[in-house]
């Protein structure tokens, strides 16, 4: 038998409990609407954490919250509490002064809060426009690799230099033709870096300091961000170089493996993905590898090949349930298994246009099969990806044409290209 209550307390159990529950939710939403402060996001994987999301936007798009002119550059976007950090290039036509920037925007208004500019000298760099690595941020402080070499470690709040490294003439790393690429990759007390100085195909340093800790690898630069991998309990440090997929114990550099797969004109790009122990690398002219990893780390095997219609590029494939979507360059987005590499469907361009570069940023919402797409022209596009098909819910002009990588926080998305950079509402508030 249920003890008695009286009107007053029954109200007042109630109001308790509607409290703990609203005190819960709001947790939940803070934990979902995750910063976005390195390359793919806070796993590296392309997933975000963010609120739900409307299947529609408004007419006109989503609401802008501010816009702010930028300089030229491919480099993504990072935010991190209410500050967001990018980099650009800057010439003076005049002097012919040319400059590479960190710059750090307010994420609440737009304002400039701080900037850190250096000179470099772009010469023949192809598609010389300005940086392509994102800034890292990690423990109040930001890395940045520049185009032509030069890596910094600033203070996040201030944009104070803490340490620098000018890793082509003091350190004779070798660019490769579209300039440095990948973005700094933080581990314990080390940052890693795909760099390319002699007998340094990866380098760590100690993120503090900026002092060397190991070198590894005679491969020369790629442009594709290493990344950490953990499985079947240990963990190594994956890169993907123009002449091989090779693996590095990340504590002290230590080669533990590595594959042939040398590209044409050296364009390992994509950011290699893993999931259920196989590794996916992709590329344009030599397709897809899929790599399935040891018990040990010191084990890898490549287990299938794919040149006809799993061709990427620039853009980092997804992965979910089994599955794996990738922008393919001849038949656009694909769909297909990452055990046997056997396609579903392909969407025939139809997220981002056919072309002679096709891009398009993918990422997960956190929300089921929900992804958010930025594309080449600069329309963001709410979608979801299935193993049956491709299925968009809306898409707005955001800015104009871009490559570079968006950040999502909050419920926000923040992206740029070589004229602005512009924050704009993802949930019609």
């Amino acid at each position: 038998m249920l003890p008695h209550r009286c009107p007053l307390q029954a109200a007042s159990w109630f109001f308790a409990w509607a409290l703990i529950v609203a005190i819960a939710w709001g947790s939940a939403t803070a934990v979902e609407a995750e910063d976005w402060p390195c390359w793919r996001g806070a796993r590296g994987n392309g997933t975000w954490h963010g609120p739900p999301l409307p299947d529609r936007w408004p007419e006109e798009g989503p609401n802008v919250r501010w816009r702010r002119p930028i300089g030229g550059g491919y480099a993504g976007v990072a935010v991190v509490g209410q500050r967001v950090y990018t980099m650009d290039r800057r010439v003076d036509e005049a002097s012919e002064r040319e400059e590479e920037r960190v710059v750090c925007f307010d994420l609440d208004d737009g304002h400039l809060v701080w900037q850190y500019a250096y000179p470099v000298r772009y010469g023949d760099l192809a598609y010389g426009n300005g940086p392509r690595a994102m800034p890292t941020v990690y423990d109040g402080r930001v890395y940045t690799v520049g185009a032509v070499g030069h890596v910094h470690c600033l203070d996040a709040e201030t944009g104070r230099p803490i340490w620098s490294k000018d890793f082509v003439a003091d350190h004779q790393a070798e660019l490769p033709e579209w300039g440095l690429a990948a973005s700094p990759v933080v581990r314990d007390r080390l940052v890693l870096l795909h760099v390319g100085v002699p007998g340094g195909c990866l380098l760590a340093l100690d993120r503090r300091t900026g002092q060397e800790v190991w070198r590894c690898g005679d491969d020369p630069a790629g442009y594709a961000t290493p990344i950490v991998v953990r499985h079947a309990g240990w963990e190594a440090l994956v890169c993907w170089s123009p002449q091989h997929v090779l693996a590095v114990a990340p504590e002290d550099g230590r080669l533990l493996w590595s594959i042939p797969y040398k590209v044409t004109y050296g364009v390992s790009i994509a950011t290699p993905i893993v999931h259920r122990g196989i590794l996916f690398v992709t590329g344009y002219w030599e397709g897809t590898k899929a790599i399935r990893l040891g018990a040990t780390r010191e084990a890898a095997d490549l287990i299938w090949e794919n040149n006809r219609y799993l061709r990427g590029l620039m853009s980092q494939p997804l992965y979910r349930d089994g599955y794996v979507y990738c922008l393919d360059k001849t038949h656009g987005l694909v769909c297909f298994e990452i055990e046997t590499g056997r396609k579903r469907w392909e969407d025939r361009h139809r997220m981002t246009p056919r072309g002679r570069n096709p891009q398009a940023t993918m990422v997960w919402t956190g929300h089921d099969d929900h992804v958010l797409v930025l594309n080449s022209e600069g329309e963001l596009i709410h979608a979801r990806f299935r193993p049956e098909g491709y299925l968009e819910l809306d898409r707005a002009k955001l800015l104009g044409p871009t490559w570079a990588h968006p950040a999502y926080a909050g419920r926000w998305v923040v992206a740029r290209n070589d004229e602005e950079i512009v924050c704009a509402s993802l949930t019609n508030e």
